[in-house]
């Protein structure tokens, strides 16, 4: 009989038998405060500002960016209130290969020693419960700016050893890089091309409560 056959009988199985559920990836967020209004700055050595992209069609290649700087005011009476600022060094663009590395800076991506920077400022926040923002900004490479619509998740907030306000969140967006000038490609034999033209943005977010002036 076929491998597919119609006719064929699913397995039983007992009726105390389970599936044991996935284990967390992480330990659970912690809250230390109920509201997290107020103003803040990005810890950069706790942030990752980062994408990935398919190579060659088969296999996804993941990169960051290391030099970067951020601040961002949470209103959570008025979301539409909130907003955010990031400022991101072209050049600090890293994948874990050198000559990947050099080709990216180089004019035929970001053109590091023209536009040596990226840019992105909120235009709109809206928050959909208490962990679900979605932050709409300006995103600038290579001098060119199109809007981009980001899905933030909180992961919760917490006092560190040195006493400091922290909160976390987690968010992604897919761009076509071709929107921003970021065309080089080149076509595989078997058909497609070697880079990807979508792109997913990833953000892992750390940041730290500005005190208030007293």
């Amino acid at each position: 009989m076929g491998l597919f056959s119609r006719s064929a009988k699913p397995a039983t199985t007992s009726a105390t038998s389970t599936v044991p559920a996935p284990a967390a990836a992480f330990d659970a967020g912690t809250v230390a405060v109920d509201d997290i209004a107020g103003d803040y700055t990005l810890d950069v050595t706790h942030t990752r500002i980062g994408f990935s992209a398919r190579h060659a069609m088969v296999t996804t290649v993941r990169g960051q960016f290391g030099e970067f700087e951020g601040s961002a005011h949470l209103d959570t009476t008025a979301p539409t209130a909130s907003s955010a600022k990031v400022n991101i060094r072209a050049a600090s663009i890293s994948t874990g290969q050198a000559d990947r590395d050099a080709h990216l800076r180089s004019a035929d991506f970001f053109d590091v020693e023209t536009f040596p920077e990226l840019s992105f400022v909120t235009t709109a926040v809206t928050r959909a419960d208490a962990t679900t923002w979605t932050v709409t900004g300006d995103l600038t490479i290579k001098g060119v700016t199109n809007p981009v619509t980001i899905d933030f998740e909180s992961t919760g907030s917490a006092r560190d050893p040195f006493g400091n306000l922290r909160v976390g969140f987690e968010g992604a967006a897919t761009i076509n890089r071709k929107d921003w000038g970021l065309t080089w490609n080149a076509a595989l034999e078997t058909g497609g091309v070697l880079v990807s033209e979508k792109i997913k943005l990833e953000f892992d977010v750390s940041a730290i409560a500005v005190p208030a002036a007293s």
